[in-house]
């Protein structure tokens, strides 16, 4: 595991106490595999923190471990701690989505912000950050960034409400810098976005979502509230989540008058 102590995820601190398990009853990854029901490669995304282990996983694994139950424990204080805890193992199942579904209510998704437009989104959310804290939120929020610029980035599909770009954000200079980094974002040949106007009533969620889908079709939800953030791997959840998102996506502006709104926007936040 390359994350120790205190900056150790819950998804990896799971993997490791698996590994440690697996390894104190002289097991190998296919060997588990092979008890619990899975290949060697679930087990082995498991024990890397790369894979959000499943209710019967954590059963089964405590039924071959003998570890009585430990596994459904910490799988259970997984499943109900929130973010920031979340949102580390989240951002490592990004970077490896081929599909990447986005809905933004108020503000702009972090995968197109600026590094001035972050910085006023999180200093809203904590008056009290320290500006260190903040640079290093900051920070993170732009690393995410990088997939949009790989070899074989995923598809990226974003809905914005028009709340989200009508919100001023740390005022119109900064508005101004991040409508038009989302023009130049929205032109990749991989990405589309589009507004759910105003005039489309209300949207399908009121919540921010993001859905992932990996290379092996497995479906991953991270919904974000003000009680934190939580991410699902449940097909019911991510079902719903899916339609819903079809909905928002159907009753949004086309991706073509999207572009000439958001072009609009950088001329009204300039002027």
């Amino acid at each position: 595991m390359s994350a120790t102590g205190e900056d150790m995820s819950d998804l990896e601190y799971f993997g490791e106490e698996v590994m440690r398990a697996r390894l104190a009853r002289k097991l190998t990854q296919s060997q588990l595999g092979t008890g619990v029901g899975c290949s060697q490669g679930h087990v082995s995304r498991v024990e890397a923190g790369r894979k959000i282990p499943s209710e019967e996983f954590a059963a089964k694994c405590d039924l071959v471990l003998g570890t009585d139950g430990m596994f459904v424990r910490l799988r259970r204080r997984l499943l109900e701690r929130g973010h920031p805890s979340w949102f580390v193992p989240f951002t490592q199942l990004e970077r490896t989505a081929v599909e990447i579904l986005d809905y933004a209510p108020s503000v702009i998704t972090g995968i197109f912000q600026t590094a001035e437009y972050a910085r006023a989104v999180f200093e809203s959310y904590d008056p009290a950050a320290s500006r260190e804290d903040i640079s290093a939120l900051v920070k993170n929020r732009l690393q995410r960034q990088a997939i949009l610029f790989k070899d074989r980035p995923p598809r990226l599909w974003v809905v914005l409400h028009e709340a989200a770009l009508r919100t001023v954000v740390g005022g119109p200079r900064v508005m101004c810098e991040q409508m038009t980094k989302l023009t130049e974002v929205a032109a990749r040949p991989m990405v589309n976005v589009q507004v759910h106007p105003f005039r489309a009533g209300a949207p399908a969620s009121v919540e921010p979502m993001i859905l992932l889908q990996q290379p092996d079709g497995s479906r991953l939800l991270f919904g974000d509230t003000a009680l934190g953030g939580q991410m699902s791997e449940d097909e019911a959840r991510g079902e719903f989540a899916r339609q819903a998102y079809d909905r928002m996506r159907a009753e949004s502006m086309g991706v073509r008058d999207t572009m000439r709104l958001i072009e609009q926007l950088v001329k009204e936040y300039s002027s």
